[in-house]
């Protein structure tokens, strides 16, 4: 059963990476990145369920569960506590607070969803059947092409971005839809683990301190064993077309401009193995320096 989920929670990274999470099953994600704004957006869209996190910015949430248990047109929507708490009583003094269940932080991609619906349906005196299918299954996402045998190994995907929040989001996205993901905070740091690891696929910011995306691109190009790693540049720029023919120019798979929704970076993912693997099976593994085979 769909369910409209309001979530209210001020860290962006967790936010989007909630909001994949519950429409790739199917619901309906209402978001509110403060305590005042949750309740506002509660009271005018009557959600099925609300999960809200307890430090919050303008009201927290002890302070919104209050208010909306006092309201008799809210009370009966069932609201979750997320938290990173971790210290004994903690549950109970949320409980006893009026949230009538409770979601530890860090949340866990596999199983989070399976976890709201459980309580979305033993709160709502309904059963609730929880998804069985991986996110990458239910989200509208192009997948890889595959070979007539399944294979077991994962492919890898090389994050680099000095943001931790970006690393963050992009790391519990793809991990979701079952990929193996390795960290760098810059390209030195990715160089390092690229050469270690020998990656599938590399999603690398653009505009880093010292050196940048472009740096990482004509780094891999000019290695004979990592040179035709499909790259894929992500960028908040303020000149995107000028920076991504700039990329694309020095090999480049592909250029993102931020923000960037995670189903189109997944697919743009999917896409470029698939390419990979079908001018490996064609040309014995060559791949064009510039990126054109991957475009």
């Amino acid at each position: 059963m769909a369910l409209r989920i309001l979530v209210i929670e001020d860290h962006p990274a967790i936010l989007e990476m909630i909001r994949y999470l519950l429409q790739a099953y199917g619901h309906t994600p209402l978001l509110a990145a403060d305590g005042a704004e949750g309740l506002q957006t509660a009271e005018r869209e009557l959600p099925d369920l609300i999960l809200c996190d307890i430090q919050l910015p303008v009201m927290d949430g002890y302070e919104v569960v209050l208010n909306l248990k006092r309201n008799p047109r809210l009370a009966p929507i069932p609201v979750i506590a997320l938290t990173a708490f971790a210290m004994v009583g903690d549950r109970d003094r949320v409980l006893a607070a009026g949230f009538d269940g409770y979601m530890a932080k860090p949340i866990s991609p596999q199983t989070f969803v399976a976890e709201v619906e459980t309580h979305a349906g033993y709160l709502r005196g309904r059963p609730v059947q929880p998804a069985l299918q991986s996110p990458r299954q239910a989200a509208p996402i192009q997948e890889p092409r595959r070979k007539p045998l399944v294979e077991t190994r994962r492919p890898t995907i090389l994050v680099i971005d000095n943001v931790a929040a970006n690393r963050d989001l992009a790391k519990h996205v793809i991990e979701a839809a079952g990929y193996r993901v390795l960290i760098a905070r810059n390209v030195d740091e990715a160089l390092v683990l690229a050469k270690e690891t020998t990656p599938d696929l590399a999603l690398c910011d653009l505009h880093m301190p010292g050196k940048d995306g472009n740096d990482f691109i004509r780094a891999i190009r000019a290695d004979a064993i990592l040179g035709s790693l499909p790259i894929v540049i992500i960028s908040a720029s303020v000149y995107p077309e000028r920076d991504s023919q700039s990329s694309l120019d020095l090999g480049a798979s592909r250029y993102l401009q931020r923000p960037a929704d995670p189903r189109i970076i997944l697919n743009e993912i999917a896409s470029c193995l698939s390419s990979q693997r079908d001018a490996k099976m064609i040309g014995g593994g060559a791949a064009n320096r510039r990126g054109e085979a991957w475009q």
